[in-house]
């Protein structure tokens, strides 16, 4: 049995609900969002952590410490927890996910970081820090992930504006889904075969009942009608809910506002048939032409679009 599960996805790929379903068996126990394979210290978490206006830390793990310290979730236990995490910014990284490992022994703990997957960089310091660890990869349905991640970012229109005022580069998120995937797949290559498993998330929320034991028999942990039972209800976790200031987050907010699972056949749409009808702004021309001054990987629209489709039927969409 692997002491830590890591679940592989981009975002807006089912992560939320899925990482506390499985989270729910008996022995297994999933951390909200810990957002910590993105450097190697606490420091540097916390310094990373400060500049997006997190300043006692990662809303993930400042919810994580006040439950597993303290038992419970409130204004005063997660400032406690900041203090505790400020007095060990010389510690690893490492060291921190030991420390909340410890805390639920023996249960395996589950992490799930859409922020992993974005460089081959963080998906490395997993694999240094956890080489043993079992690595759940995620999909969900290219267009669909746009879709959702459209919403969550807001109009495209009005995306594009932010990004040109920030000096960012505004991608289709169809680029973000295949760059994300593509690291996924390039990471998971060294790993040996049981440690590894794919499954759609579009299967896996449509079919709990038949996906869910077959997670828990690779997992080997209990396959029993009563622990499948407990991972129906992903509502039951501590971390299913909007935590309260100055941790809020820690999770996606649409599933902590409603956090019940929602059984029933999810649609895939038609990724060649979308390709064919519309045209696609794979991305903006004077940040295409300041990637290639760069000297960045640059393809073409028309290259991207056929790595998109082969990487969609690879994982068993269309």
């Amino acid at each position: 049995m692997p002491q830590l599960l890591i679940i592989l996805s981009p975002p807006r790929s089912f992560s939320s609900v899925v990482s506390t379903m499985i989270g729910q068996h008996p022995e297994l126990y999933c951390f909200p969002e810990l957002h910590l394979f993105v450097a190697r210290t606490v420091g540097d978490i916390l310094d990373r952590e400060a500049k997006k206006g997190n300043y006692i830390g990662p809303p993930g793990v400042l919810r994580s410490l006040a439950q597993l310290h303290s038992g419970r979730q409130t204004t005063g236990t997660l400032i406690q927890a900041g203090a505790w995490l400020t007095d060990r910014r010389d510690w690893s990284v490492k060291a921190l996910i030991d420390h909340l490992l410890d805390a639920v022994a023996p249960r395996v703990g589950v992490e799930k970081s859409p922020v992993t997957c974005m460089k081959s960089t963080f998906l490395g310091n997993a694999y240094a820090d956890y080489p043993s660890a079992y690595y759940l990869h995620l999909t969900r349905h290219p267009l669909s992930t746009r879709k959702s991640m459209d919403e969550f970012f807001g109009e495209r229109k009005q995306v594009k504006a932010r990004a040109h005022r920030a000096g960012a580069f505004a991608f289709d998120h169809l680029v973000t889904w295949y760059r994300m995937h593509r690291n996924i797949y390039e990471f998971t290559a060294r790993l040996q075969s049981t440690q590894i498993m794919r499954i759609k998330g579009e299967d896996l929320l449509s079919e709990p009942r038949r996906y869910l034991p077959q997670i828990a028999a690779w997992l080997g942990v209990s396959t029993d009608a009563g622990a499948i039972n407990e991972m129906l209800h992903p509502e039951r976790s501590p971390y299913a809910c909007i935590g309260p200031p100055p941790a809020r987050g820690g999770n996606d907010g649409k599933f902590m506002r409603s956090p019940a699972l929602r059984e029933g056949r999810l649609k895939e749409p038609l990724l060649h048939q979308y390709l064919e009808s519309h045209d696609v702004d794979w991305l903006m021309g004077e940040d295409l032409s300041v990637l290639q001054r760069l000297g960045l990987e640059v393809m073409p629209g028309e290259a991207i679009a056929a790595e998109i489709q082969g990487l969609t039927e690879r994982m068993g969409y269309r």
